[in-house]
């Protein structure tokens, strides 16, 4: 039985170190922010990027600006679109930066440069629908002061940013409370009654679409949001001609131009890449071809390798560490309490705060989504485990002893063997957590099936989000049958039920 489980383990173990491609380290990385505008920008940098003949990468919807900023600081990636209003009153608060030398040389103290803008200005702005206001005669935000009536919901990261919803309640005396969503849900919930006022960037695509009454900001709080290009400032050295081509979409993209992409994009469909191509082509008069990816089954292929990836190393690293935990509970019940306490305390830590609580210590992608995922498995194995070694009847306990079997022996031999069950019913559920929790690993660049549920919420595509949903619970049930068997492989027919 030892020598099937010491196998099981072993394969385990080999799956789980089957490592993904690497990156070219001479491929420049660029990356966007999880909303479409920056995916687009993002687009046209690679494809200059890549008719500057530049070999380049794309990490797309790695998240919000302080985990985007943060791996460009770290040197993770290269490049990514950003806003001077954002770099002013969200990265740079403190420094109060006035103007655009003020805030290069911020840049520059963190080793980073920053593009001419690239010509359009995407500021924040408050909306309603356009009969809505009409008929509540709302017109300015100033307007909203005292309207208890109305229902507000507000992006998640505008209701903590510097320059959002803390900074603009303050300024026009604003007593409303709001309600935090995804952004591209208000949208939704605007269009549908459920509220009355959101947030907006100004060259959203949906303002038209939905007929929005975008607020005039009467007392001018929302400062210029001018869109620019930041950069690792080493870039210019390695890279120059990298450097040329971000530079050379300065002051090529108008507010009309982005807002037309970002329609086409969120609107009708289309990809991205093939927008940022049929832009670049017209400006530069060069046919720019956007590649057209997998389709469906190669798209499903690559998120399974990448999201198995991360449960498997998850798990394993789990069982080299959660098993000896159990044993060492069961073994020294003075240190159980403890031991079972702080993998207890581990598992009531939300699992994104998790995630984002890995960043500084291990980057973004894929290490700190394992790392998470192994901490989230340890307490139903360690639980089980202790439980099933707890559970040995005392007078099979006693007997072992009789039997002058030394404490090893009469671990591997007796005491593991019939806390199988229940050390493998703790496995599969650590399983199955992980195959569902490794899904907010998209969220910070590792990949995997939370990828296309992400990009399904940020353009309102079901398919999409049913693209990554369906694979995610058919691998649940897949995992839930593969330890059945191998339940039934492992534990002696004496000990199935």
């Amino acid at each position: 039985m030892m020598a099937r489980l010491m196998i099981a383990c072993a394969l385990l173990f080999l799956t789980a170190a089957a490592a993904p491609p690497k990156t070219d380290d001479r491929a420049v990385v660029v990356a966007s922010k999880a909303f479409t505008e920056s995916v687009i920008v993002s687009e046209l940098a690679r494809l200059s990027l890549r008719e500057a003949g530049q070999q380049v990468v794309h990490r797309q919807a790695l998240g919000g600006t302080r985990i985007v900023f943060g791996a460009l600081k770290r040197g993770e990636i290269d490049a990514y679109p950003d806003y001077t209003g954002t770099l002013r009153f969200e990265i740079y608060a403190a420094a109060k930066a006035t103007d655009p030398a003020a805030l290069e040389r911020l840049l520059a103290q963190n080793g980073i440069a920053m593009t001419k803008p690239l010509g359009f200005n995407n500021s924040y702005g408050l909306a309603m629908r356009a009969d809505v206001a009409k008929a509540k005669n709302i017109t300015r935000i100033s307007d909203l002061v005292g309207r208890t009536d109305l229902r507000f919901g507000l992006s998640n990261e505008f209701l903590d940013r510097g320059d959002g919803w803390p900074a603009l309640k303050a300024a026009y005396g604003l007593a409303q409370k709001a309600d935090g969503l995804q952004h591209d849900l208000s949208y939704r919930g605007l269009a549908d009654g459920r509220l009355e006022v959101i947030d907006v960037y100004t060259t959203d695509a949906e303002i038209a679409f939905y007929d929005l009454k975008v607020l005039e900001d009467d007392r001018g709080f929302f400062p210029a949001y001018e869109a620019v290009f930041l950069y690792r400032a080493d870039l210019a050295q390695s890279h120059p001609q990298a450097v040329a081509a971000l530079q050379s979409l300065a002051g090529r993209i108008s507010a009309q131009h982005m807002r037309q992409m970002n329609k086409r994009v969120k609107i009708d469909r289309r990809p991205e890449t093939a927008v940022a191509a049929d832009f670049l082509s017209q400006e530069t008069g060069q046919t720019v071809v956007g590649e057209g990816g997998a389709g469906l089954l190669g798209r499903i292929w690559q998120r399974s390798v990448e999201h198995l990836r991360l449960v498997a190393l998850s798990l394993t690293m789990a069982l080299v560490l959660a098993v000896p935990l159990a044993i060492v509970a069961f073994r020294k019940p003075h240190l159980g309490g403890a031991i079972l306490g702080f993998v207890g305390i581990l598992q009531t830590v939300p699992a994104l705060a998790l995630f984002v609580f890995m960043i500084p210590l291990l980057g973004i992608g894929a290490a700190p989504t394992i790392a998470a995922l192994f901490l989230y498995s340890l307490l139903p194995i360690v639980r089980n485990g202790h439980a099933g070694l707890a559970g040995i009847p005392a007078d099979l306990q006693e007997s072992a002893q009789a039997l002058g079997l030394p404490p090893m022996a009469r671990l591997w031999r007796i005491e593991l063997p019939l806390a199988l069950p229940t050390l493998l019913a703790g496995i599969k559920t650590a399983a199955v957590i992980n195959v569902g929790a490794a899904t907010l690993g998209a969220l910070i660049g590792a990949g995997g099936y939370g990828q296309p549920i992400l990009t399904g919420i940020r353009l309102d595509d079901m398919g999409l989000i049913l693209e990554g949903a369906v694979p995610a619970a058919l691998l649940a049930l897949l995992v839930t049958g593969l330890f059945d068997l191998v339940e039934r492989w492992l534990i002696p027919r004496g000990l199935q039920l």
